[in-house]
């Protein structure tokens, strides 16, 4: 669920920098508009996605392995 969550926060973060640089919304070029069911629904996942990812700021890393 976490390499999901950071593929579509990573998805969005692209999509945020295209716009902000080029202004060009790759998600909505694709989908056929800002509007359309499937641009919706990536847009949900994205920023669900993003919530998600917030939690990790509460995880503490694993220790690392040292080999003996």
């Amino acid at each position: 669920m976490n390499r999901l969550a950071l593929t579509l926060v990573i998805i969005g973060a692209v999509n945020w920098g295209l716009i902000g640089i080029f202004g060009f919304d790759l998600v909505a070029w694709l989908f056929g508009g800002q509007l359309s069911v499937v641009s919706r629904i990536i847009y949900t996942l994205v920023g669900l996605a993003g919530l998600w990812a917030l939690s990790f700021f509460g995880r503490r890393e694993p220790a690392a392995h040292k080999p003996s």
